[in-house]
């Protein structure tokens, strides 16, 4: 009876190496993620929402229409706002605060949905509609949305007497940095020094953009992890593991879920799709031929020969 050989012991303090080295890369892991945690919380704050409207500072003979801001709405290109208007005190009744006369306001460019109306006999109240924000949801995450020039006119006494309103915005979206932009009322001859129209513009905050980029780093690593394995399977340098078929199946299968919790959700076409997604495909597919040709060549030279 042959007697197996004996493992040579192992070198004394092995095994504390390994232990502080398991605990280094521990401790390094931990100290990155919370590095990573107060980044993103720091640049979340990059774009504050947008300041709230303090009605102190105007007149009481003046009209403003408020709009708050409340999504946007990339491939639609519309943005939904909520329209309030603040009439002059002379239309509200100072005992119960409701409008003396109907009201209605309309926003140019126009709205999807027409005139924002406030009926007489009731407290004004915020409205639902939609703006137009021209951008290109194609170049995701770095698209930008602005609208044109609004303007405000404001209709009592049953359309019969108009005035123009000082537009003001506020509110915030999530994950996008909200602009406004002063300009000149060009058709209030009264006064054409006013700055009573606004330009809203929308561009993806710094902390949505680098979570975009860490997925797409991730999109990234699969198909090199793949064909880092894969390639010496196929030269016959390393030997075939059935169990790594299923792994290969899955991070094919990974891909379209990576790829539709990305802020957003990016228009499928778009420049994601052509430079990162299709390739990061296109690797994968690529590293499984090969570990199936690795797997064929080791398959012919371990098979009986005839005869």
């Amino acid at each position: 009876m042959i007697a197996e050989p004996v493992p040579p012991p192992a070198p004394p303090g092995g095994r504390g190496r390994q232990i502080a080295i398991a605990f280094a890369i521990l401790v390094a892991v931990i100290v990155v993620y919370v590095l990573s945690l107060i980044a993103v919380h720091l640049l979340a704050k990059s774009g504050p929402r947008l300041p709230a409207i303090d009605m102190s500072q105007f007149q009481k003979e003046d009209t403003v229409v408020q709009l708050r801001v409340e999504e946007l709405k990339t491939v639609a290109n519309r943005l939904s706002v909520n329209v309030l208007v603040s009439p002059k005190e002379s239309l509200i009744d100072q005992d119960s605060r409701v409008l003396t006369t109907d009201t209605a306001v309309r926003l140019y460019p126009e709205t999807d949905l027409g005139d924002q109306l406030y009926p007489k006999g009731k407290a004004v109240a915020q409205v639902a509609t939609t703006i137009v924000a021209h951008g290109d949801p194609g170049n995701w995450p770095f698209d930008t949305y602005t609208t044109d020039e609004i303007s405000g006119l404001v209709f009592t006494g049953g359309y019969r007497d108009k005035v123009w309103a000082r537009m003001e915005a506020t509110g915030s979206i999530d994950g996008w940095d909200v602009n406004v932009t002063r300009v000149h009322d060009a058709e209030d001859t009264e006064n054409p020094s006013s700055l009573d129209d606004v330009i809203i513009t929308l561009h993806r905050s710094k902390g949505t953009l680098i979570f975009d980029l860490g997925i797409c780093l991730i999109l990234i690593a699969l198909p090199v992890l793949a064909l880092w394995v894969a390639i010496p399977v196929a030269l016959g340098r390393t030997s075939f593991l059935p169990p790594m078929t299923t792994w290969y199946g899955t991070m094919l299968f990974a891909i379209v879920p990576l790829r539709n919790i990305l802020p957003g959700s990016p228009p499928y076409g778009s420049w994601i799709d052509q430079a990162i997604v299709l390739w990061v495909l296109i690797g994968l597919v690529g590293a499984m031929a090969l570990f199936l040709v690795g797997w064929w060549r080791q398959r012919d030279r371990r098979s009986p020969k005839k005869g």
